[in-house]
């Protein structure tokens, strides 16, 4: 049983209850459970309306009423708070039912963000509810509900974890309900896909060099344990969940410390089962974890015991597939795979340990891979909603949606990033080119072009070393910056300081030029035909203003391979400029070992901008670099997510920030769309793959919007094969240089070596 979209009460007949009895705010609180009897003399067309302060688990007649993990998702509730409908006349009985609802804390009071604010949005948990059957509202949430504190759910948090005494699943005790007036203002219809329970991976138990025992199943995932135990009643099970072992090979949390967040308990994501007698079967469902790892704690015998992990995040389909002749590649591209599912969870979020927050720059980064690898567009498009509710007046796109900081001067002071703000229009750009919906464009126009006016107006203040500037009023050099981030050979904190002194014109400069061509193409589109002009005039402007400050006569002076990917993916150079640019670029890799030295904003584009100018030989010896930096370190090293930083776990064994960012995953997009070719702009489709033999065959597989694409080649003896398979016409490029427009269907192609 699924949640249904885009339905809401026509009139809300129900009320606001709060179930809990007078507490301190600032304890954390058992979740609270909530009930109610009723008469149904019908069970056809019945539908249950659901929405809460917090999270709900509902039950009717004992049987789970949907599949929603962590419902109603997450969001700037103030603004707008999702209701979930559900057809549930197969759980009514015709006569008494029981209606039985949980809450728990989840983003409304739990632990959000890096700092683990609690409170966030309100100190009070509350329902709303309304069951129609035939359209008539039988019951609501109202004074008439009884509920309890005295549930077997004593603690949850979505990031601390949960305690569970089974002992006290039978509730005797029972209170009133307070009817709160909450209104009805920020309700808003499901419109996106509900988050779900997905694969599942059984634990093979290990003991550790220090004795403990530690369960490992294989995978680093989102979601939690579940577990299977026979034991006496007051037996308990504590679970610690982590994403790998340390360099002496013990369960450790180290690596996604919040340091100073210490103090207010970390984020142990820990799970605590006090036993029943007998039979004890138990899985969360108010909080999730990142993990690979559990390490145990207990007194019950576990001899028959079994543990399993269980994949939660967006019910999202599989759409991209690969496969090559290297094992390691095609582990990378699992990899990448899983961040995605790991960190798509009602919105695109960083990681699932450390902060889980829908960082924009992560999102504009990825998001041209992640139409490849999954049906994402419901989640995208919710969470471009949360960036148009965290917009500021003047235009200000955060750099985290929903906003979840603690709103002070130096979070205020630290906002609209150039290439983070800017995902506000590279996403929606990216779901156009894939799903050719002009409605993603028409949603989010209001909020690129605020964005780009506050962009606008940070140019018209210029630092002194580029007054000289002709241009300067398009010259983006004032203004929070976060810059390239992340380049493997520079300090983050060094980068940042510089950043504050001298500005980021380089970076921003350059996202302010693609950010308005891209508006001019999309306004175009849109039959704004004035906008068009008026944005297609400040990118001819950003373009010189960028050229005469960072590329004089389209020629880069600079030691940093980020600062040519840049500009020749942007389309910032000109004709012969980019290809001297390329062999520029290449020769800089060559003479770095082949390793890269972009950071988290360039990185993407980098293997792309080598392989379409001449130089796919070098794309392909970054692909297989297994050194540090390269992509298949962690493959070899055992990784089986991609990491936040390239040395996430050091040759010493020592780790160190997130082990499940998909951001460095984005070289997956490029085993689609360079390596095997696949790249569909708005229904127009074009096959033109770039073979290398150091993978000896390659095969990508797109269910695309517009249909199942697959393009694979392979080397033999003495000729290059290729078979590609169309769902629509489509033009097809070989590497010889050889054209072909094509209708759909299955073609072969074969070329001499």
């Amino acid at each position: 049983m699924k949640a249904l979209s885009n339905r809401m009460p026509a009139v809300w007949r129900a009320k606001w209850i709060d179930p809990e009895l007078p507490h301190d705010r600032d304890a954390r609180q058992p979740a609270s459970v909530l009930r109610r009897r009723f008469t149904a003399e019908h069970t056809e067309n019945a539908t249950l309306y659901l929405t809460c302060h917090g999270l709900y688990a509902a039950r009717l007649n004992g049987r789970r009423v949907g599949d929603f993990v962590l419902a109603p998702g997450t969001g700037n509730y103030h603004k707008r708070l999702c209701v979930q409908a559900y057809d549930v006349s197969d759980l009514l009985h015709a006569g008494e039912n029981e209606l039985t609802v949980t809450l728990g804390d989840g983003w409304y009071r739990g632990s959000v963000g890096i700092d683990g604010l609690r409170n966030y949005y309100g100190t009070d948990l509350a329902l709303l509810c309304q069951l129609e059957i035939g359209g008539e509202a039988v019951l609501v949430s109202d004074e008439r509900w009884e509920a309890s504190q005295s549930g077997p759910v004593r603690e949850n948090d979505l990031q601390q974890g949960e305690r569970y005494d089974a002992r006290m699943e039978q509730i005797e005790d029972w209170h009133g309900v307070t009817v709160r007036d909450y209104g009805y203002a920020n309700l808003a219809p499901t419109e996106s896909v509900p988050i779900i329970e997905q694969e599942r991976f059984a634990g093979k138990r290990i003991t550790t060099p220090n004795g403990e025992t530690v369960i490992d199943f294989g995978q680093n995932l989102a979601g939690y344990t579940e577990l299977r135990v026979t034991a006496k009643a007051g037996q308990t099970i504590t679970l610690w969940h982590g994403e790998t072992l340390d360099e002496n090979g013990n369960f450790t949390q180290s690596n996604f410390d919040p340091g100073e967040r210490n103090k207010n308990g970390g984020i142990p994501q820990k799970l605590e089962y006090i036993c029943k007698d007998g039979e004890n079967a138990w899985k969360p469902s108010f909080t999730i974890f990142g993990f690979r790892y559990a390490k145990i704690e207990t007194d019950v015998d576990l001899q028959d015991a079994a543990f399993t992990a269980v994949a939660v995040y967006s019910e999202m389909e599989q759409t991209g597939f690969f496969s090559c002749g290297n094992d390691d590649v095609n582990r990378l591209f699992l990899n990448s795979l899983w961040s995605m599912r790991s960190n798509f969870c009602d919105i695109p979020t960083d990681c699932p340990t450390r902060e889980r927050a829908g960082w924009t720059g992560d999102a504009g980064v990825f998001a041209p891979t992640a139409v490849y690898l999954m049906d994402c567009y419901p989640v995208l498009r919710k969470w471009l909603g949360e960036c148009r509710l965290a917009q500021h007046e003047d235009g200000l796109v955060e750099n985290i949606a929903p906003v979840n900081n603690s709103g002070g001067k130096i979070s205020a002071m630290l906002q609209g990033s150039a290439g983070w703000g800017d995902a506000c229009v590279l996403v929606p750009w990216a779901l156009y080119q894939a799903y050719g919906k002009t409605e993603i464009l028409e949603e989010n126009y209001d909020m690129m072009g605020r964005w780009l006016g506050f962009v606008g107006r940070r140019a018209q203040k210029t630092r002194i070393q580029n007054l000289c500037n002709p241009y300067k009023k398009y010259l983006v050099d004032e203004g929070f910056h976060f810059g390239e981030w992340c380049q493997p050979d520079i300090n983050n904190a060094d980068a940042m300081k510089k950043t504050m002194m001298f500005g980021a014109a380089e970076v921003a400069t350059a996202y302010y030029y693609r950010s308005a061509s891209l508006m001019a193409r999309i306004a175009e589109i849109l039959g704004k035909s004035a906008d068009a002009k008026q944005y297609a005039e400040i990118a001819e402007n950003a373009k010189k203003a960028y050229r005469y400050a960072c590329a004089r006569d389209g020629v880069i002076r600079s030691d940093r391979q980020c600062e040519y990917v840049r500009p020749i993916a942007f389309g910032l150079l000109d004709g012969d400029e980019a290809r001297t640019a390329a062999d520029t670029l290449n020769d800089m890799v060559v003479k770095n070992g082949y390793h890269l030295n972009t950071g988290f904003l360039s990185t993407p584009d980098l293997c792309r901008v080598l392989a379409d100018n001449g130089h796919a030989d070098t794309a392909y010896r970054l692909l297989l670099q297994e050194d540090c930096p390269g992509w298949l370190y962690a493959v070899k090293q055992g990784a089986t997510t991609i990491w936040e930083t390239w040395d996430g776990v050091r040759a010493d064994g020592t780790a160190h920030d997130s082990l499940n960012h998909y951001s460095y995953g984005a070289i997956s997009g490029w085993l689609f769309s360079g390596v095997c070719g696949i790249r569909l702009e708005a229904g127009k489709l074009t096959v033109a793959p770039q073979p290398g033999r150091s993978l000896g065959h390659a095969r990508a597989e797109w269910r695309s919007p517009v249909g199942t694409i697959v393009s694979a080649w392979a080397y033999e003896s003495d000729h290059l094969t290729f078979d590609i398979t169309l769902p629509v016409q489509a033009t097809i490029c070989l590497p010889d240089g050889t054209t072909y427009q094509t209708d759909a269907g299955e073609h072969h192609y074969e070329l001499l070596l």
